[in-house]
């Protein structure tokens, strides 16, 4: 007896809409918010946007604050460059079941997905590309790291005029004010 195989489709994840119709793929839009905190304390919160099909990131929208009318902002502004998607997939978070976002999105026929609470993995796209985006992004030794070696360009790499034309360890060499 052969075994059954299974054939993977990009963006797996199916949707059975409010109207009966099942939604795959590039119909679907994953929405989410992503909370970090600047060195100083100061709050971040990322509205992060993704096509569950492609994975393509579609917005990052990063505030202090951001309410239900922002969201609708993002999403409007993403609609009309990109078009409209049937779905949009988010948890039951306050910005995003409010009475202003779902009467917008009956506006523009979508259909909203919205997960049981507690089960994050039914919203798997964002949920994977928020992990990506905190570790890959928002990690502090991120910024030292881009800190640090954009320092380095500048002191190493990065001729100056007023050096004539040498880069300010090159300079420091030549004055021999840096050891080699």
């Amino acid at each position: 007896m052969a075994a059954k195989s299974r054939h993977h489709r990009p963006g797996g994840q199916f949707y059975l809409g409010a109207r009966g119709q099942y939604y795959f793929g590039a119909d679907i839009w994953a929405y989410d918010f992503v909370f970090d905190a600047c060195a100083n304390g100061q709050q971040l919160k990322c509205l992060t946007v993704v096509d569950e099909y492609t994975r393509e990131s579609l917005a990052i929208d990063v505030a202090g604050s951001i309410r239900s009318t922002r969201v609708i902002e993002v999403l409007s502004q993403l609609i009309s460059v990109r078009g409209a998607p049937r779905v949009l997939r988010s948890d039951n978070g306050p910005e995003f079941v409010s009475r202003a976002l779902l009467r917008w999105a009956t506006q523009q026929g979508l259909d909203m997905a919205l997960i049981d609470p507690g089960k994050p993995w039914q919203n798997g796209t964002a949920e994977s590309f928020n992990g990506k985006f905190r570790d890959e992004c928002l990690a502090m030794e991120w910024f030292r790291n881009r800190i640090e070696a954009w320092r380095r360009h500048y002191n190493e790499v990065r001729p100056h005029s007023s050096l004539k034309n040498l880069t300010p360890y090159a300079f420091g060499l030549q004055c021999g004010l840096v050891a080699a």
